[in-house]
């Protein structure tokens, strides 16, 4: 980041305090407020940080207004055509796409790590059956520092290096071994001689009793899953790992924490809340009635899976979703699926309704996402799931980012006080 050329004059009462603009490659200037407690006494007020730039990164970059993503400045549809999730990977945890050679290393160092410590295994059978995957996972993850002592201390290189090959490795494990032990089935080992995907699918899907083979096509489907929700920016959940990263917790904590945050409904959770509802609405002649619903402003009915809150334009995931999706669901042969036909009345009545349009609810990348990954077999409590295990790169390069910024300092955010003003304790007697 250049450093600031201008400044802002803030006047407070007959107070002018100023503040160095800072700019950065591209995006919003931003307002440099370190210092304003200490020479104002006051505070900025910003609930939800909608305003707010918590760090200086340099590895996503999204434009709402124009519906831009960016990892490391590659556009989100060049990497989805040409690209793919290893090697998404690798850009966004050093900052250049590799070489043949380093792709290759770094590919044969993430296929020798993606089996678990042998005793996880007890420890997943420690759950319920009907335990929500996501909760096996963050189980499961914030333990994995109980079994790899070799990769905690986050002030030396290598170490956070092993930790987060560890974790791009093992996360598919993890969630196919939560997946399994759900339904009642044997886990599968991984397997070295698939590619990161596919090794994914037969964990989920292969039993011993019988050859499973994954098909190349919902293979590279799940492929450009993982690489779409790869990194997302400063996300809830995101910004949830930099501040327990701040802390100077372990990477695996950071992880886990990352994860419980991303369980909830209105981040992770929102492909799972869209194929709810599309099973709620059930058949296309009941589609009227939620359209109505959700015009409604005194109705609290909210269509899932149509618009972000970033992207007021249109999700540009959600375009190369669709295509994944059209292609899953020729695949399948489950194109005259009721909840399918739901799916795609309510797609052409938000990109053809004037409320829609206005409003700018565009399905996002959440509506087809879940259509692609049911058409695959998953019940929708492995949505969310498969979205931490893409979404754990990203977290971590974030986390790495942080822990080398010389700025970072340990998350403390401030507040507005509205309680009780200092009173006198009164004796229980006198109440």
């Amino acid at each position: 980041m250049a450093e600031p050329t201008r400044t802002a004059k803030l006047t407070i009462d007959d107070k002018v305090i100023d503040l160095p603009i800072k700019s950065g490659t591209i995006g919003p200037d931003v307002l440099d407020i370190r210092k304003l407690y200490a020479e104002a006494d006051v505070f900025t007020y910003d609930p939800g940080f909608t305003s707010t730039a918590a760090c200086e990164s340099t590895i996503t970059y999204i434009d709402g207004d124009k519906g831009e993503l960016l990892y490391r400045g590659y556009p989100i549809e060049q990497l989805a055509d040409q690209s793919h999730y290893l090697e998404v990977c690798y850009l966004l945890l050093h900052g250049e796409l590799p070489s043949g050679a380093q792709m290759r290393d770094f590919e044969t160092r993430i296929t020798r790590h993606t089996m678990l410590h042998e005793q996880i295994h007890y420890f997943v059978r420690g759950f319920r059956r009907d335990s929500h995957p996501m909760a096996t996972m963050v189980g499961v993850v914030g333990a994995m520092s109980a079994f790899y002592h070799d990769s905690l201390d986050i002030t030396d290189p290598w170490h956070r290096e092993v930790a987060s090959i560890r974790m791009i490795a093992k996360l598919p494990t993890i969630a196919a071994m939560a997946y399994k032990y759900s339904v009642g089935q044997p886990f599968i080992y991984p397997k070295n001689s698939l590619d990161y995907a596919a090794n994914f699918l037969h964990m989920c899907f292969a039993v011993p009793s019988e050859e499973y083979v994954v098909d190349p096509r919902l293979a590279k489907a799940m492929d450009r899953i993982m690489m779409l929700h790869a990194d997302h920016e400063q996300n809830a959940s995101t910004s949830t790992v930099r501040l327990a990263g701040s802390s100077g917790a372990n990477p695996f904590a950071c992880i886990a924490a990352g994860i419980a945050c991303l369980w909830g409904p209105a981040h992770g959770g929102a492909n799972q809340a869209c194929l709810e509802m599309l099973r709620e609405i059930g058949t296309v002649d009941r589609i009227p009635e939620y359209i109505r619903r959700a015009k409604d402003h005194d109705d609290p009915f909210r269509l899932m899976g149509f618009g972000h809150r970033v992207y007021k334009n249109f999700d540009p995931r959600a375009k190369v979703m669709k295509e994944s999706a059209d292609e899953v669901l020729g695949l399948m042969g489950i194109e005259n699926n009721p909840t399918l036909q739901v799916a795609k009345e309510l797609e052409r009545i938000a990109l053809e309704d004037d409320y829609f349009i206005s409003k700018k609810l565009y399905p996002n990348v959440d509506f087809y996402s879940g259509i692609i990954l049911d058409a695959m077999g998953f019940p929708t409590s492995m949505f969310t799931p498969i979205f931490a295990l893409s979404r754990t790169v990203g977290w971590i390069s974030q986390w790495k980012e942080m822990i080398g910024d010389p700025t970072q300092k340990i998350g403390r955010p401030r507040q507005l006080y509205t309680g009780a003003a200092m009173r006198d304790y009164v004796d229980v007697h006198h109440r």
